[in-house]
């Protein structure tokens, strides 16, 4: 068979026919934000958005100032409007005796998440007396407080994706000994 005759991979065939499958790499949240003028500056975060990326702001120049167009980000956007693309429950005795320990844990898992993608934030972190539920922008955060948690204090984690908004919701789940 000549190489333009080959019939394609199964792999190359399936990843081309499945859902929510696109050419476009970026995350959802900076697919919903549409497009800025290139450099811009978040004006509530700080965020600076250069080259088809948003990054944590460092050193500012007067060039870079100057020239600067003053914009709400989308994770700002997307946390003013409530939207949560990642949600997290933690339950368990070992949730309530070790509350403390596992804020400390998801604020370390957010703060590294804020320093390279600024897009993904922790919404609102609240406990009800028997579940801690963590709401986020991404559901790649969500994914990652719950893996951090399985990691770090046992337990088990278990995900569920929803096919309508590619939305996660993950549950972590320990009993004390």
């Amino acid at each position: 068979m000549k190489g333009t005759d080959r019939p394609k991979g199964k792999g190359l065939i399936r990843s081309l026919n499945r859902k929510g499958t696109s050419f476009d790499k970026s995350p959802p949240v900076a697919r919903r934000g549409g497009v800025f003028k290139d450099p811009s500056i978040c004006e509530r975060c700080g965020a600076f958005y250069e080259r088809k990326r948003w990054h944590r702001a460092g050193p500012m120049t007067t060039d870079k100032l100057s020239g600067a167009a003053w914009v709400i980000c989308p994770a700002c956007a997307e946390a003013k409007s409530g939207i949560a693309y990642g949600k997290v429950l933690v339950s368990g005795d070992f949730a309530r005796e070790h509350l403390d320990q596992i804020r400390r844990r998801i604020a370390n898992v957010d703060s590294r998440a804020r320093a390279s993608q600024p897009e993904r934030r922790i919404l609102s972190a609240d406990w009800d007396g028997k579940t801690f539920e963590i709401l986020t922008t991404s559901q790649k955060l969500a994914h990652r407080i719950a893996r951090e948690l399985e990691k770090v204090f046992g337990g088990r984690a278990k995900y569920r994706w929803s096919d309508e908004d590619g939305s996660l919701f993950a549950t972590w789940k320990r009993e004390a000994r």
